[in-house]
């Protein structure tokens, strides 16, 4: 299919950016999906970013025909989350006990975005431009020119950014962004284990300087394999970074209380920083914005890339109900807006805060986190409660 007028064009293929071409094109519109670069097939090594997928998300995966394509040998369930304060504090968040079969699925980035690519490139409704980058755009009504980098331009009702948190689409759509550094870095690696870890993450909050709280998390990978995200000061990222392997190994286990034993290093490591991103809205006339283009979190609860597979979700049912509007309708986009207001500002909130809270020094702060936690652990109808409000919303 080649045509230059579209009801939506969605701009960055990445993983949210190829869920929403996908599920408009569901929804009964005919999509462009602009992309700069071919996704590369996936190799036997492990990938090093990994995302926890949540049942909601897991869901929309599999009604856009991507979750079938998954090879279910690379992904991995968890069936707790076991979290440690920084000092007697724990919370053990148990999907039995809340009668949900699962809490996440961690897999491999790379994996999902083939599972989506080849799902894209089987629906009829979505052309794929790629490789093109995105010169400019002319916003008017009812469609916006999109002018390429190869000579092409789109005439689409709808533009959607999914282009990453230095969204250009955003920025052409005048919507104003703060974006709020942490000074802290994630840094990341994958790990062979010497402990079976039986389908549980581990999170531990440490306070390994002062005014700075690390957060340590393990995560589960097929077989006695974990993936690491340790967000701490970006100084100590560099440091982390720097040290000889067998170090690097020693020092995980020692940050993780060597509750899987030892290590042995699977993928070099490497960091991300990490910031607060928050707009005033992700929408205007003729534009919306999704995933990362639209918001960012703090990592520690692992939710940046299901709040994207929310925005799709959201927009794609806003779309499908519209009956006569344009697609780019304000009033119908202010929807869009509207129901993602409350989820997304809720998990910017609640990361934030817990990051906050654990990186205070005074000891009253300490006592009352720690406090707070091991009174939560006690209280299986408010634990049943978080998960499903974490995990399943």
């Amino acid at each position: 299919m080649t045509k230059s007028s579209y009801q939506a064009a969605v701009i960055g293929a990445g993983l949210v950016g190829s869920a929403a071409a996908l599920a408009l094109a569901r929804a009964g519109l005919s999509v462009a999906l602009v992309e700069p670069r071919q996704a590369a097939a996936p190799d036997d090594s492990w990938d090093i970013r990994v995302y926890a997928i949540s049942p909601d998300s897991q869901a929309l995966l599999d009604a856009l025909g991507a979750w079938p394509g998954l090879d279910a040998a690379r992904t991995q369930a968890v069936y707790r989350m076991d979290v440690h304060g920084d000092a007697s504090g724990e919370l053990l968040l148990d999907a039995y006990a809340a009668g949900v079969p699962r809490l996440a699925t961690i897999l491999e980035s790379a994996r999902l975005q083939q599972a989506l690519w080849r799902a894209v490139e089987g629906h009829g409704n979505i052309e794929t431009v790629c490789p093109a980058n995105v010169s400019d755009v002319a916003w008017a009504s009812p469609h916006s020119a999109i002018a390429l980098d190869n000579g092409r331009v789109l005439a689409a009702e709808l533009v959607v950014g999914a282009d990453g948190a230095h969204s250009m689409i955003r920025q052409r759509a005048g919507i104003e962004a703060k974006a709020t550094p942490y000074g802290q870095s994630g840094v990341v690696a994958n790990f062979e284990t010497e402990k079976p870890h039986r389908g549980t993450a581990f999170q531990w909050f440490r306070r390994l300087r002062p005014g700075c709280g690390d957060i340590v998390a393990y995560l589960p990978l097929p077989g006695n394999r974990m993936s690491l995200v340790w967000s701490t000061a970006t100084e100590h990222a560099q440091e982390l970074l720097a040290l000889g392997e067998a170090e690097f190994c020693r020092q995980v286990e020692q940050a993780g209380e060597s509750r899987l034993g030892g290590l042995r290093l699977l993928t070099r490591p490497a960091a991300f920083p990490l910031r607060l991103m928050q707009t005033d809205s992700p929408v205007r006339a003729g534009c919306a914005l999704v995933g990362d283009a639209a918001h960012g979190v703090h990592p520690l609860a692992g939710q940046g890339v299901n709040l994207g597979f929310g925005d799709v979700a959201a927009l794609a049912e806003v779309m499908a109900r519209r009956g006569k509007s344009a697609c780019g309708d304000p009033a119908l986009l202010e929807r869009y807006a509207r129901r993602r207001a409350g989820p997304v500002a809720r998990m910017q909130f609640v990361t934030d805060s817990l990051w906050r809270l654990f990186g205070r020094d005074e000891r009253l702060a300490g006592l009352a986190r720690n406090a707070g936690m091991a009174l939560l652990n006690k209280m299986e109808p408010a634990k049943s409660a978080l998960i499903h409000e974490a995990f399943f919303n």
